[in-house]
């Protein structure tokens, strides 16, 4: 049994090495990013087995895909390799010491060509948790059905359903993006937001507060909200009860990444069994983790990753 299944799109990620414009750079480092492997990537860290669904150019940029997730044991059997459309590219940069660029090129990209066939409703339907996000409905029609198919599959099934709202503005408008993200946290058990985006689901200016936007969300559905409030840590409103999940004082280097280590955190403790203050702590524990070295998911934390949180001394002899 594949205890998380997500699907969605990777692409190929370019960062570079030197601070300030983009167009003054002239070294990257090549890796890959995706919101739904980092997630896939950081559960198998913490223990657990995953499996990513997905669809990659048939170019050396979709093998790095492949090998990069397969290295870090996560299935990626299922994924489609497309030779009709090129894996898509993220580009990174640091436009300041406090500031993050990252820009998308992936109009037309293999990723964007997900469907519902390339589903495996076996493999859905024997997970424990299925994993989906906002971004993925927002790349295009077929994509946005194959998500559809995807949580329609797990709710048959009675799999667990797990939304990370990821509101990209490139991708769709604050309107066309509330009204299909609440439709998918309808048929969410668990629903992952920032402020920001709980209030572009609630949809109510006047609500104030990360308790307030929880209750709204819970309305719609889910049984678990969580709200990820950064540096001041985060928000659990689980079956009608409120919990606070303390930050942690860390050094941030690359913030990308971090709601992707939360969700895994929760989600690994949640299927192991934890309590939900202990789901919570082991959350906000991998989000400041992820934030405190370069890349999507290279920091991504295992067990013995956590406790280093708690050492007073710099030094690990």
């Amino acid at each position: 049994m594949t205890d998380l299944v997500t699907l969605g799109e990777t692409m190929a990620l370019f960062t570079a090495r030197r601070t300030g414009l983009l167009r003054h750079a002239r070294d990257f480092d090549l890796g890959v990013g995706g919101a739904e492997s980092n997630v896939a990537i950081g559960v198998t860290r913490l223990g657990l087995r995953a499996a990513w669904i997905g669809r990659v150019g048939d170019d050396e940029f979709g093998a790095l895909v492949r090998s990069t997730l397969a290295g870090e044991q996560v299935d990626v059997s299922r994924t489609v390799v497309d030779p009709g459309a090129p894996t898509g590219l993220m580009i990174k940069g640091r436009r300041s010491a406090g500031a993050v660029d990252v820009r998308y090129y992936r109009a037309a990209s293999a990723g964007s060509r997900l469907r519902p066939d390339d589903l495996d409703p076996a493999l859905i339907r024997s997970a424990r948790v299925l994993h989906v996000t906002g971004i993925t409905p927002a790349l295009s029609a077929s994509a946005r059905a194959a998500v559809h198919a995807a949580v329609a599959e797990a709710r048959a099934a009675g799999v667990f359903v797990s939304l990370d709202v990821n509101y990209r503005r490139a991708l769709w408008s604050p309107d066309r993006a509330a009204s299909g993200l609440r439709e998918l946290a309808a048929a969410a058990d668990a629903v992952f937001a920032t402020e920001d985006e709980a209030r572009l689901l609630a949809g109510d200016p006047e609500l104030d507060g990360p308790a307030a936007l929880a209750r709204a969300l819970a309305g719609l559905g889910p049984h678990h909200v969580l709200v990820k409030l950064g540096a001041r840590g985060a928000l659990a409103f689980s079956d009608g009860v409120v919990r606070r999940g303390a930050p942690y004082r860390v050094t941030e280097l690359d913030p990308v990444g971090a709601g992707d280590a939360f969700a895994a955190g929760w989600l690994a403790d949640r299927l192991a069994g934890a309590d939900p203050e202990r789901c919570l702590a082991t959350a906000c524990a991998a989000g400041a983790c992820a934030v405190t070295a370069s890349g999507d998911w290279e920091s991504l934390p295992r067990r013995a990753d956590l406790g280093l949180l708690h050492r007073a001394e710099g030094v690990d002899r």
